[in-house]
């Protein structure tokens, strides 16, 4: 397993990460994922991704407890905090009380004393932004929390967090977090340039488009047992790439991927690693051997010839969903 820094922090993760958004908690039992996140570790991976609306809080409790193994120093987790955890005026955004509130909260599920990586999950147009970062300076100076990062957030979003904190000497976001990967290119243009220029790495989620980027999907319609697509919920999240364009695109890949002795899933993940602004990739595995399989992309260095081919048949396909 290869680490790269986080942003321009000291902080090493493995390239390959594992998240726990829709399995964990959800329709992984908490046996197998325990087994799966034991195992992600064995492979040298330290980086484990989870949020407070995770399956309503099950895949905190489900992470944490799976790594109460390990050596608390050993391991890098990140949780997030935005999204409504309950009916309430104040049960959802960045206002101060709820980062208070669902960092606490969080903790407790996760049965740990700190949390290494604390993102904003989505932009607060209803809280001054100077209050969200406070309330995370707070936290940092507490000890509660090491490093902040956002998700899903716009360049000029960080930008004007980043001149807030400045102005105020509070703690700087060092972290985004981003759909990123064949079909979904969104960041390429503005976010990883600016990111570059002011020292904030990238943690992608969805690297292999929600497992489509394996090549398990042979057709819209008929699913393998057991995996995402099959389940309800997940599917209601992938479904945009269970079309015929972007399934034929899959095909051609699948093809260059034998070029290079690498599975499909190694292809994809090693493309999205190509960027050196990416730090880590968030896989989400409900069983080891996916994890064995994930990982050996870390280090894989695609040719120039490679990454110009795959560019045309993405290009060729015309499919962008970020």
């Amino acid at each position: 397993m290869n680490y790269r820094r986080l942003g321009r922090t000291g902080l090493k993760v493995s390239e390959i990460s594992l998240g726990s958004w829709l399995t964990y908690g959800g329709y992984v039992d908490k046996e197998k994922a325990a087994s799966a996140i034991h195992h992600a570790y064995d492979l040298g991976i330290n980086f484990f991704d989870t949020a407070n609306v995770y399956m309503n809080g099950e895949a905190e409790k489900t992470v944490g407890n799976a790594l109460k193994g390990f050596p608390r120093k050993s391991y890098v987790l990140a949780t997030k905090v935005f999204w409504p955890r309950g009916e309430g005026p104040n049960d959802r955004g960045l206002s101060r009380k709820h980062i208070m509130d669902q960092c606490h909260a969080s903790l407790q599920r996760l049965d740990v004393d700190y949390i290494d990586v604390y993102y904003c999950h989505r932009y607060d147009e209803e809280t001054p932004i100077e209050e969200t970062l406070r309330a995370l300076d707070d936290l940092v100076r507490q000890g509660k929390v090491l490093y902040i990062g956002v998700s899903e957030w716009t360049a000029s979003q960080m930008e004007q967090a980043l001149k807030t904190a400045d102005r105020y000497l509070l703690d700087r976001i060092v972290v985004n977090q981003p759909q990123y990967n064949m079909f979904a290119r969104g960041i390429e243009n503005e976010i990883i340039p600016f990111s570059e220029e002011n020292g904030i790495g990238q943690v992608v989620w969805s690297p292999l488009a929600q497992g489509v980027l394996t090549g398990k999907y042979q057709n819209n319609s008929d699913f393998p047992e057991d995996s995402r697509a099959s389940h309800s919920n997940a599917y209601k999240t992938m479904k945009g790439y269970l079309k015929e364009e972007p399934l034929e695109i899959v095909k051609k890949l699948s093809v260059v991927a034998k070029e290079v002795n690498l599975s499909l899933s190694q292809l994809a993940l090693a493309w999205v690693l190509r960027e050196q602004n990416v730090a880590s990739a968030i896989i989400g595995a409900s069983k080891p051997e996916q994890i064995t399989e994930n990982v050996q992309a870390s280090g894989v260095e695609l040719s120039d010839d490679i990454i110009n081919e795959i560019e045309k048949i993405l290009i060729g396909g015309k499919v962008n969903n970020g």
